[in-house]
């Protein structure tokens, strides 16, 4: 990007490219050309861990399919020499005459995703990396543990090629540290060290694994449980240190460290990982000037709480890690509501240039089936288990398979193409790849099929990656013959496979939102800037949630102000009605297409809408603990803000005591809330502007300030606070003795009790998701143990249900602070705006459906089906079950159920399921 000109809604982008040396319309991803390129490189993919050539694809899956040659490598390209790719590529993609390129791209809007950076590897080599082969980073030991990495997925050692048998991870690598100007937290480290040595640990039960930590941020939903499971299911250690140096010593490594008593200690590993942070991506700052966009001090793109995915120019979006370091999951979520705000820039002229995709007429099936069998390698993810060959082998022998074949990949886009080839070459008319999840990846081959013009419920999908290379990783030959079994009975079923018909249904344009907090107030703002008529509900007599009990932010932001801005916009809008004092009294209907009822002091009232967003928020636990209940010193930080900014604290204070986790992490909650080290760090520094003398402990068990956040904990301990570490088995203790507050609590550092007698007891208590047992059976979604709702998918569809139409934000997901949940907010408003903005939505095939004929209208099928897809209607006078296809979710529960067996199921009828049975037993 070398500049961004013009104003929003009318942007000039210019964009220099560098040429691929390939004509990407013309590669068939052969890979030929690689065969007799002989100038040999390291492969940057995978780290240097591996070897590739001047000419190659970074990765089988990689988008655009199409080989590129690295002018830093290429012999011609610098020289002159060689060209053998030239006469070696039979499809003529080779293209030594291609140039750089100025592209003036006219756009409405611009969203920023250059990702992250890496850290300096002098600042690595600290810890021996560069020195010691053995000491590799995160991301050279997340190849190796990969299935598709240099070693298939074998964890050995650089030096030697031997399996390591003590791996150390060392945390907050290039992070926290001020020495190389990284003040903050990458947020990510703590929770990728405990996902790669559970890896390992999977790969090698015997590995003895050790990772060395300041404090474990394991913040994010359900990540505390992933850290109990690797230390009770893995037996994975965990260290609380300072490292002081790694050293040589013979074939191992030994690493120098302090613990928290402050003891020096020394251990010998085979292999040392370094969990290294993120970075601001390279060239952020050219990026930044060339876009006229802010950036903080850490090159990070600069955003503000209450608008984390806008830029300082209106117009420019962030999402993902250039707006701060961030997971997966919440770069997900960023990206859809980037699309959601660039949607409300731009709805006016939605649909105006858009390219609109057309399918071959669909073919007439033949009744003689015409099977191909595709079975995937997935690197080595299957094949290193399973004996693929003989797999495609066997199939190739079975009743209707006409054609069998392999692949590395069968998901990537030159697999795709040589499918559609195959299709077209052996006439096939069904369909079966024996593959990964049909959970991730088979929408993926039905658009394959649709693209030749077959029935996407021709195909079938057969997962022998979960169901036989995973499960049996440990038993080859029966994987192997289990794999066999299964494509037997794919190629039973899919032999009495017929098309089923695509169903399209109309769409209400107007959205319902429940709950109005912030998080509910920017969704339902953000649909109607989308252009839809919005409803918003909220069960309280007053809009803005639990940040109407906020004073201030951490950043020094004042959510009132925001809140009154916010709700005016709400108020002043047209398209938004709002409900206080509301409650939704039962739901119906499908997507697109749903009617609810509203109680209210108006009294009952009825909506029809096309989707839903859930953002019934949570509120502040309640604690028992320390006193709270009986001792008027004792309060929690919210009631501490609250005090703070009504002036109720403008006497001297002398000393303040400060517990966090109280009630999380174990006790009565069994999460992290995210929000309360926080607050925690917000209200001693506060306290410490009016009351500069004031001794201020925080007792804690691990400080979680992740982000930026990590500037504030440092200005804290800089003006004084104290923070003392405890363990959960050792928690504080507070008496109440004749009106005098005391607490004790052992200081490791000095190995004895402490006691003090503060002037306040502060508490930091947790976030407890509202009441929504009622709400989550009426909508049929799911939530987790802890009573948040439970997403479809953690990284794939962060702020969506498995029932269609119904979305998530907020609280309701998990407790997080107020620019996550804007965000997340933006996110559903996103996901939620796609059907209504395309009118229509597209019925699954494979759908129950029920013969009248055979129907005694007993309704069994409509009390059992979890959906509510199946309905009571009148034929011929008398009461028929009905299928609502939209809700319909192929699961067969009525089918199973029905006493009459007038229900079948598209795609899994009687006759195909029996096939299958005959077909395993034989």
């Amino acid at each position: 990007m070398e500049s961004v000109q013009g104003e929003a809604g009318n942007f000039t982008a210019r964009v220099h490219t560098v040429p691929r040396y390939i004509n990407q319309d013309l590669c068939t991803a052969c890979g030929t050309c690689t065969m007799y390129c002989p100038v040999i490189t390291a492969d940057i993919f995978n780290e240097g861990l591996a070897l590739t050539k001047s000419l190659h694809k970074d990765y089988p899956q990689a988008v655009p399919s199409s080989f590129y040659i690295d002018p830093r490598e290429c012999l011609f390209i610098n020289h002159e020499m060689c060209r053998i790719c030239v006469s070696t590529c039979q499809a003529q993609a080779i293209d030594f005459n291609q140039k750089e390129e100025e592209l003036n791209l006219s756009v409405g809007s611009v969203i920023l995703t250059p990702g992250f950076g890496r850290i300096d590897e002098e600042v690595l080599s600290r810890y021996g990396f560069g020195k010691y082969p053995d000491v590799l980073t995160s991301l050279e030991f997340e190849r190796l543990t990969c299935a598709s990495g240099p070693t298939e997925g074998t964890i050995v050692r650089p030096s030697d090629q031997r399996h390591p048998k003590h791996i150390a991870f060392l945390q907050c690598i290039g992070s926290r540290d001020e020495t190389c100007g990284n003040g903050y937290c990458s947020s990510v480290c703590c929770m990728y060290a405990i996902k790669e040595a559970s890896v390992a640990k999977e790969h090698d039960p015997d590995l003895d694994i050790t990772i060395f930590y300041m404090d474990m941020r394991t913040q994010g939903k359900e990540f505390d449980a992933s850290r109990q499971r690797a230390r009770e299911k893995y037996g994975i250690k965990f260290v609380r240190s300072r490292i002081a140096g790694i050293q040589e010593q013979g074939d191992q490594l030994r690493i120098s460290y302090v613990d928290g008593r402050g003891v020096h200690h020394g251990e010998s590993f085979d292999m040392v990982v370094l969990s290294e942070g993120l970075e601001s991506p390279e060239g952020a700052d050219e990026l930044a000037r060339n876009c006229g966009i802010d950036i903080n001090k850490y090159e990070f793109c600069s955003t503000q709480a209450f608008t984390p995915l806008q830029t300082s120019r209106q117009g420019i979006f962030v999402a993902g890690a250039f707006g701060g370091p961030k997971d997966i999951p919440e770069s997900v979520t960023e990206a859809t509501g980037a699309v959601a705000s660039v949607d409300s820039l731009l709805n006016k002229v939605r649909g105006s240039q858009v390219e609109k995709k057309e399918y071959p007429a669909e073919l007439v099936i033949e009744d003689e089936p015409r099977i191909g069998v595709f079975v995937c390698h997935c690197g080595s993810n299957i094949a290193s288990v399973i004996d693929v060959a003989a797999v495609r082998e066997y199939a190739s022998t079975l009743d209707c398979v006409v054609y069998a074949d392999q692949s590395l990949y069968a998901c990537s886009q030159d697999a795709q193409y040589i499918l559609k080839e195959k299709i077209k070459e052996h006439n096939l008319n069904r369909v079966i790849v024996s593959a990964c999840t049909p959970r991730t990846h088979e929408p993926l081959f039905q658009e394959t099929l649709r693209d030749t013009g077959l029935n996407r419920a021709l195909f079938e999908m057969v997962n022998i990656r979960d169901q036989c290379s995973w499960v049996h990783a440990g038993e080859p030959e029966e994987a192997t013959e289990k794999a066999k079994d299964l494509v037997r009975m794919a190629v039973a079923k899919a032999s009495l496979s017929q098309p089923l018909p695509e169903q399209q249904i109309p769409v209400i344009p107007r959205a319902l939102v429940i709950g109005g907090g912030i998080s509910g107030m920017t969704a339902a703002l953000s649909m109607a800037e989308q252009g839809f008529e919005t409803f918003l509900i909220e069960k309280s007599d007053k809009l803005g949630g639990n940040l109407r009990n906020v004073s201030a932010l951490l950043s020094g932001e004042d959510p009132s102000k925001i809140v009154k801005e916010v709700e005016k916009k709400l108020t002043s809008n047209d398209l938004i009605q709002v409900y206080t004092g509301a409650e939704v009294e039962s739901v119906s209907g499908y997507i697109g297409n749903f009617t609810t009822n509203i109680s209210s002091a108006l009294g009952t009232q009825v909506i029809e809408h096309g989707v839903i967003i859930i953002a019934t928020g949570g509120h502040p636990y309640e604690p028992k603990q320390y006193c709270y209940e009986t001792s008027k010193q004792v309060i929690t930080q919210i009631e501490l803000e609250d005090a703070i900014s009504s002036g109720a604290l403008e006497k001297d204070l002398q000393q303040i005591v400060m517990i966090q986790c109280v009630g999380s992490r174990g006790d009565d909650l069994s999460y992290c809330s995210k929000v309360c080290c926080g607050q925690a760090v917000k209200n001693a520094l506060r306290i410490l502007d009016k009351h500069p003398n004031a001794n201020i402990y925080i007792l804690y068990r691990d400080i979680r300030t992740y982000g930026f956040m990590e500037d504030y904990y440092k200005k804290a301990r800089e003006k004084g606070v104290v923070f003392v570490n405890y363990d959960k088995e050792k928690a504080p203790v507070a008496t109440d003795t004749d009106g005098k507050l005391s607490v004790t609590f052992f200081d490791e550092m000095l190995d004895d009790d402490i006691t003090l007698e503060p002037d306040l007891l502060v508490l930091s208590v947790g976030i407890v998701p509202n009441d929504v047992d009622s709400l989550s059976k009426i909508l049929k979604v799911p939530v987790t143990k802890d009573k948040f709702f439970l997403e479809a998918h953690v990284k794939l569809r962060p702020v969506e249900f498995a029932v269609d139409g119904i979305f998530m934000c907020g609280l309701a997901h998990s407790p997080k602070p107020v620019n996550e949940s804007i965000a997340q907010a933006k996110s559903a408003a996103g996901k939620a705006a796609l059907p209504l903005a395309k009118g229509v939505v597209s019925a699954e095939p494979i759908v129950s459906k029920v013969n009248p004929e055979i129907c005694i209208g007993c309704g069994i099928c409509v009390s059992l089906c979890p959906y509510q897809a199946i309905q009571m209607v009148k034929v011929d006078k008398k009461k028929k079950a009905q299928t609502i296809s939209a809700s319909c979710k192929g699961c067969g529960i009525c089918a199973s159920h029905c006493p009459t067996l007038a229900i079948s199921m598209g795609g899994f009828t009687t006759e195909q399921i029996r096939s299958q049975i005959k077909a395993f037993g034989g």
